[in-house]
């Protein structure tokens, strides 16, 4: 049945009603937002900008040393701006972007932590001692999908490997979409089982039962939900199961953003971990 400029499938017209008023709000919301925008045409990413070292190989005092943002500069770093650089996509798509200074990087990787859950011992944490700075690249999740990126990468005393950071200005990172007050993220991440087909992952109680999916679309985004409802009994703990469904399309998705009813948020693509999808609508790259 149509719906506006949007078209609704699901499993319980009981429910339906509810279900294409609220797709129709988060489609609307969303279509020509500013988060729209950055997640289509921008740069954002779905990581920290600190990309640390490879930890496998440092010893093993550099970590605490690290989470104490006990830093020691052995050098000058220069605070001139580099030339732009430019994002590389796998799908050939590029964006030029300002570049921070080594000493900005620097100043912004060794700022003190606002929470530390492992202190440094009594004897205190040995300094990590910057001894050099290059610039590197380096590959990271976006919004767009995986991109390479320009690096600060800091050579420290007593480490194999750099410190990497992701070098970008600040400014040339789009802002994240974002919880709203009252929304619950329910659907995190979906697969492409066929082009017009998805596999959603997505949260429910232990005493919850599935009822099927439903979508809502337009031409630009798919809103999905999965119709969860509580069973009738006393008692139940208040934990959260994940599982998958599947809900079929009216069309191929395309390069359609996928969009979770529940909260408005886009979905993330493949796999890239529940925990970073749950956890992504309270995450700013930019303050790391």
């Amino acid at each position: 049945m149509l719906a506006a400029c949007g078209t609704v499938r699901g499993t319980d017209t009981a429910t339906m009603g509810d279900f294409t008023a609220r797709a129709q709000e988060v489609a609307e919301r969303w279509e020509g937002s500013p988060e729209e925008r950055g997640w289509r045409a921008g740069f954002v990413p779905l990581e920290t900008l600190a990309l640390g070292t490879d930890w496998r190989k440092a010893p093993k005092w550099a970590p605490v040393s690290e989470l104490n943002s006990v830093w020691k500069l052995e050098m000058d770093l220069s605070a001139a701006q580099p030339a732009p650089a430019v994002l590389n996509w796998e799908d050939g798509s590029t964006l030029t972007v300002p570049v921070v200074s080594a000493r900005a990087a620097y100043d912004r990787m060794s700022k003190p932590r606002a929470f530390v859950d492992e202190k440094c011992p009594a004897a205190g944490c040995r300094p990590l001692r910057v001894i050099g700075a290059t610039m590197g690249e380096a590959t990271v999740a976006s919004s767009r999908g995986p991109v390479r990126v320009p690096t600060w990468d800091f050579r420290v005393e007593g480490v194999p490997g750099p410190f990497r950071r992701v070098a970008v200005d600040p400014s040339a990172i789009s802002a994240p979409p974002q919880w709203r007050k009252g929304e619950m993220q329910e659907a995190f991440t979906y697969e492409t089982v066929t082009p017009d087909e998805l596999e959603l992952r997505y949260g429910h109680g232990t005493c919850d039962t599935t009822h099927g999916a439903r979508v809502y679309e337009t031409s630009g985004v798919v809103v999905v939900d999965v119709d969860v409802r509580p069973e009738d009994v006393t008692v139940c703990n208040a934990m959260m199961r994940i599982d998958q469904i599947k809900v079929k399309l009216g069309g191929a998705l395309g390069d359609r953003v996928v969009l979770d009813s529940s909260s408005g948020l886009p979905l993330l693509r493949g796999e890239v971990g529940i925990h970073l999808a749950q956890g992504f609508p309270h995450f700013d790259p930019r303050q790391t």
